[in-house]
């Protein structure tokens, strides 16, 4: 494995074969899909630490979807990334989209993960709550840790993958307060891409749990790719938010075909 700085972003490299770009969701880092890393055997994975995230808090400024993408496509200009295949989580799932509609011939394909296209007025609301209350105390990292466990896994999840509940409360507590915060308000003020105009093969998994993406939301979502050379939309059962945490063997059964079938993409 091969680590990279590149602008003060974390930048994880590895194995050969056609290009994945690892992009992670609020809350979340590089190792969101280490559990799917059995999947992308013969790929060149990069696994990035977004701004204000994981490795990467120490991002100066204000954060954005803008400001996440223009990092990503320096990172790509870096490694000489010309096309690839994009996996996203959660907000994750907003900057591959507006990669993908803005450069498309950047992007081979992209498996989106608890999808969204922007988030609903309710939760813009709700995002800008936790901002304030993650630059609040000491505590608050905490305080919301345990709070998001409760509504962003599924009630199989909790109780019966106690690693599982580890990982998503370590990489929560881990966030510094006010980089998450600023992660927050970046998710807080996402607009949708134009997603009608994508033409790539596009792969949405969400769980029968994930209050983030509900199942209706995404089969919505799923009919505005209007170009998309394929559009499969998956919902795993007794799942929520962190699909590729909670249901790790499912996800990699449907990106490996998803990436089988678009290997010449």
């Amino acid at each position: 494995m091969a680590f990279h700085w590149i602008d003060r972003m974390a930048v994880e490299e590895e194995g050969e074969g056609p290009a994945v770009v690892c992009v992670h969701g609020l809350g979340g880092s590089s190792n969101t899909y280490t559990p799917l890393m059995p999947a992308l055997a013969r790929h060149r994975v990069i696994r990035i630490d977004l701004p204000g995230s994981g490795r990467s808090q120490h991002a100066e400024g204000e954060l954005s979807i803008a400001v996440y993408v223009e990092a990503i496509l320096a990172m790509c200009a870096r490694l000489n990334v010309t096309r690839a295949h994009w996996l996203g989580h959660s907000m994750g799932t907003i900057v591959c989209q507006h990669i993908a509609a803005a450069h498309p011939k950047l992007v081979a394909s992209a498996a989106l993960f608890g999808p969204l296209i922007e988030p609903p007025e309710a939760a813009r609301t709700a995002m800008k709550a936790r901002a304030a209350k993650a630059r609040g105390s000491a505590s608050a990292m905490q305080e919301i840790t345990e709070a998001l466990l409760g509504a962003a896994l599924s009630a199989d999840t909790r109780q019966r993958l106690p690693v599982a509940v580890a990982y998503v409360r370590e990489s929560l507590m881990r966030q510094d307060g006010e980089a998450y915060a600023r992660s927050c308000e970046a998710l807080a003020s996402a607009r949708a891409a134009a997603v009608e105009t994508i033409e790539a093969p596009v792969l949405l998994v969400t769980g029968d749990e994930d209050g983030v993406a509900p199942p209706q939301a995404v089969r919505s979502m799923a009919e505005k790719f209007h170009r998309a050379r394929s559009t499969r939309v998956v919902v795993l059962p007794r799942c929520g938010h962190w699909t590729p945490i909670e249901r790790p063997e499912e996800c990699q059964r449907e990106l490996r075909d998803f990436l089988s079938a678009n290997a010449r993409s």
